[in-house]
């Protein structure tokens, strides 16, 4: 489990950067090539807490739950400081707020999706047993 966390982890890490330099951090470090060396490494470490953090998909002792609420703990854990420190949000308490609560309506959306695709699967493939 842990090989695979590390090779999910880094096959993330050219996602996370790939994602992550849509905002600019230049005002903010001083130079393009600081906004850009930051928000590399930003967004690396972010590819690979959400590439890692996907080996508890593969925990099938473990109900659906669970699976759920670690992930979404280990991306939230993630995504909200990079967030924070790349300044994607508002650097106040309604920007934490608002960012999260974004993160959190996105993660459920997508989420929902993907449960009611496979429910749907399944049920085919129940279907053609019978």
């Amino acid at each position: 489990m842990k090989k695979e966390a590390l090779l999910r982890g880094l096959l993330g890490v050219p996602l996370g950067i790939a994602l992550g330099h849509i905002p600019s951090l230049v005002q903010a470090m001083g130079s393009e090539v600081a906004a850009v060396a930051l928000q590399t490494g930003l967004s690396g470490l972010l590819g690979a807490a959400f590439g890692a953090g996907s080996v508890v998909w593969s925990l099938d002792h473990w109900s659906l739950v669970k699976q759920t609420g670690v992930y979404f703990l280990i991306g939230s854990l993630a995504m909200l400081p990079i967030a924070y420190l790349a300044h994607w949000m508002e650097h106040s308490l309604r920007g934490i707020l608002g960012y999260f609560l974004i993160y959190l309506a996105i993660f459920a959306g997508i989420w929902a999706i993907q449960y009611l695709t496979w429910r749907r699967r399944i049920g085919k493939l129940n279907q053609k047993l019978e």
